[in-house]
């Protein structure tokens, strides 16, 4: 009996190799490459048929286009990831880790769905029964939601032609398998060739799909990275397992904007929509505290209010610079922006920076808020009550505008802040209500306005 031949598959890439590698020669990463069995020449007739009938050539302003149709999932955060809601023959790819509510979501997105149009659950993960408890618990009616628990993917595709429903939801990916491959579920062939078939299928259909993921212990999605290129939208589900909230943030969206988060809350009766996320961020202070300042920040089209918090402290020999949720490099370049251009000396001082809530912020405009939150510390002095700054900090100890510094002024002003530090090129032509707005070029304009307040 012939034994079946081995080959070395990148996780990362996809690519294969003969024999083993430290570092994959495709994309140059390590320690990525795994053993699988070699598939066989040949394969099943049409395996890898295009995804829609092939067209002749013709001039892209003669080609009929118009916008996509979009249907509501029910849930209003999810739809703001999505762009508006779901659109025909779209696939998106959700991952985030064990137990953060994937699963619930969804199950209740379908539900949502299931009124309108006709469903679909495909489970590999669970059995039938695991899935109506949890829609029991959840008080879900589940009443015109199908449910196949399945993981051979000719069964599954069978299913899907037979029942010809709107919406799908495959729940894991990673558990498929296809019987053209002889390798395990969950293996890079396995993923690639399972991805790409219920993306053929979903496009001739125009059954919209939803590919549950899992992620690695690095928090990124597990199995070929060509898994993303694959699918319409990327979505992660974020969140402490400590914590009640939830955040969905999108990486990749064909037909939205991309960076937009959805947040939700998790109770006894699933996930709820939070309509005020900036609540989530903002401590609840009696009277304000050194080193603490709130920033605006934006999360894709949405301004969200986000408090950070710093704490200078007399330090050794060699000072510490620590930052959760913000680029510690950049906190050090701030410092040294701090020293040089307002004179304000942090050499010997330990500097912590925190974002509170968990968020991680990635924008620029975070920089004006970090350093009058630390000189705010260093001084022992509060802020004001009801202050909120934004802004970039260039080198040379400008102030940069932020984009939609409008509309981040105006969250403010809503949420019943007084005083505002920005950018000169994001001063409002016209007051806002409510709002003082003290419009600055230079950092060291900057910590004069922050002297005179305090």
């Amino acid at each position: 009996m012939a034994t079946s031949k081995s080959i070395y598959t990148c996780t990362e890439c996809g690519g294969t190799n003969a024999k083993w590698l430290g570092k994959c020669p495709h994309c140059g990463a390590w320690n990525t490459l795994t053993e699988t069995v070699a598939e066989a020449p040949g394969g099943g007739k049409n395996r890898y048929q295009a995804l829609a009938k092939s067209q002749p050539v013709a001039t892209l302003s003669d080609i009929e286009a118009s916008d996509y149709d979009r249907t509501p999932t029910g849930q209003e955060e999810l739809d703001r990831v999505l762009g508006g809601g779901i659109v025909a023959g779209g696939v998106v790819l959700i991952g985030g880790d064990p137990g953060i509510g994937k699963s619930t979501l969804l199950l209740q997105a379908v539900e949502s769905l299931s009124q309108t149009v006709k469903v679909l659950y495909v489970t590999g993960e669970e059995s039938g029964a695991q899935v109506a408890m949890r829609s029991r618990r959840l008080g879900l009616a589940g009443d015109k939601v199908r449910v196949l628990a399945e993981i051979s993917l000719e069964k599954i595709l069978a299913t899907l032609e037979a029942e010809a429903p709107d919406f799908c939801v495959i729940d894991s990916i990673q558990t498929l398998y296809s019987e053209q491959l002889a390798s395990a579920p969950g293996s890079v062939a396995q993923v690639r060739e399972c991805a790409a078939q219920l993306t053929r299928t979903a496009k001739a259909s125009g059954c919209a799909m939803v590919l549950v993921g899992h992620v690695t212990k690095e928090g990124a999605l597990a199995g070929p990275r060509v898994l993303e290129h694959i699918v319409d939208t990327v979505l992660y589900f974020e969140g402490d397992t400590h914590s009640s909230f939830r955040l969905v943030r999108a990486i990749k969206n064909r037909f939205g904007a991309v960076n937009e988060i959805g947040v939700f809350a998790m109770t006894e009766k699933g996930l709820k929509g939070v309509a005020n996320p900036s609540a989530i961020f903002l401590s609840t202070h009696a009277e304000p505290v050194p080193g603490s300042c709130v920033l605006v920040t934006l999360e894709g089209t949405r301004p969200l209010l986000v408090e950070l918090q710093a704490l200078v402290d007399s330090g050794g020999v060699s000072p510490r610079r620590l930052s959760v949720g913000l680029d510690r490099d950049r906190l050090a370049m701030l410092l040294a922006v701090l020293h040089r251009h307002a004179g304000v000396a942090t050499g010997d001082q330990d500097v912590f920076v925190n974002a509170v809530g968990g968020v991680r912020i990635s924008e620029p405009a975070a920089d004006l808020a970090v350093l009058l939150a630390i000189q705010s510390s260093l001084r022992g002095r509060a802020l004001p009550k009801g202050f909120i700054a934004f802004g970039e900090i260039g080198l040379a100890g400008e102030v940069r505008p932020a984009p939609r510094g409008q509309e981040r002024l105006k969250e403010a002003a809503k949420l019943g802040f007084s005083i505002a530090v920005v950018p000169k090129a994001n001063a409002p032509k016209k007051a806002i209500d409510g709002l003082t707005i003290h419009a600055i070029e230079r950092v060291e304009q900057a910590i004069d306005v922050l002297r005179g307040l305090g």
